[in-house]
């Protein structure tokens, strides 16, 4: 029997709150609430969530506060859920470490199912036993692992899929839209740039310098691939 997920809610608008509660439980989750970024930190700890939906307009420490703060120490699959329309806002969460975001007013249907994607991602080995090594990266895909010169690199779940689905087939090209469908199943240009987002992510943790990656090249007009070494 499967285990029941748990998903830790973190909004201080009570009405939604309650909505999204609702929803989850229906659907067959285990629900927590926070309603305040320190509260966030603390019920990630005691509860140890298999998500977090996170409002960013919190009171106090907002969103992208504590995701910066849970990304510190964990890698738990992370929502944000964000009535701005800045784009500017959703990038830097996503460069932050979160793994998907959905904006106000929203569709709880929708929300359920953004949510089990993400979990079934989080869940999802990539199939195989393969490890593949290029140059100083070693990534071990059952395990979800990343070394890079024998020390262990924390990556998120979105962040881990891309380096797999690049590394596994060197030297080829894929735009953004090609990336996104093949790690979310979704092609909506609006969710682009998140790629972007992600791709500097992980230049920063795998590459010895960022501005010249030696592994996550940049096609310009294009899109990315991994290095053909």
């Amino acid at each position: 029997m499967q285990a029941v997920k748990k998903v830790l809610v973190v909004e201080d608008e009570l009405k939604i709150a309650r909505l999204v509660r609702d929803y989850l439980t229906e659907a067959g989750f285990a629900v927590v609430e926070a309603s305040d970024g320190d509260a966030a930190l603390a019920m990630a700890r005691a509860e140890r969530p298999d998500m977090i939906l996170m409002d960013l307009g919190l009171p106090g420490m907002n969103g992208l506060d504590v995701t910066r703060r849970l990304r510190q120490t964990s890698s738990v699959p992370i929502i944000m859920l964000t009535a701005r329309t800045e784009e500017t806002d959703r990038v830097v969460g996503l460069e932050l470490g979160a793994d998907d975001y959905i904006t106000k007013p929203f569709s709880p249907k929708e929300l359920v199912a953004r949510i089990r994607a993400v979990l079934r991602r989080a869940e999802n080995t990539l199939g195989g036993g393969e490890v593949i090594t290029a140059g100083d990266v070693i990534i071990d895909i059952p395990r979800m692992k990343v070394e890079v010169s024998g020390s262990a690199i924390d990556l998120t779940t979105s962040e881990f899929e891309l380096l797999v689905t690049l590394a596994r087939h060197p030297g080829r090209v894929y735009t953004r839209a090609q990336l996104l469908e093949l790690i979310k199943g979704i092609s909506f240009e609006s969710y682009e740039r998140s790629v972007d987002a992600h791709i500097k992510n992980i230049r920063k943790k795998i590459e010895a310098d960022p501005r010249r990656p030696r592994y996550i090249q940049t096609v310009y007009g294009v899109g990315y691939r991994f290095a053909d070494e």
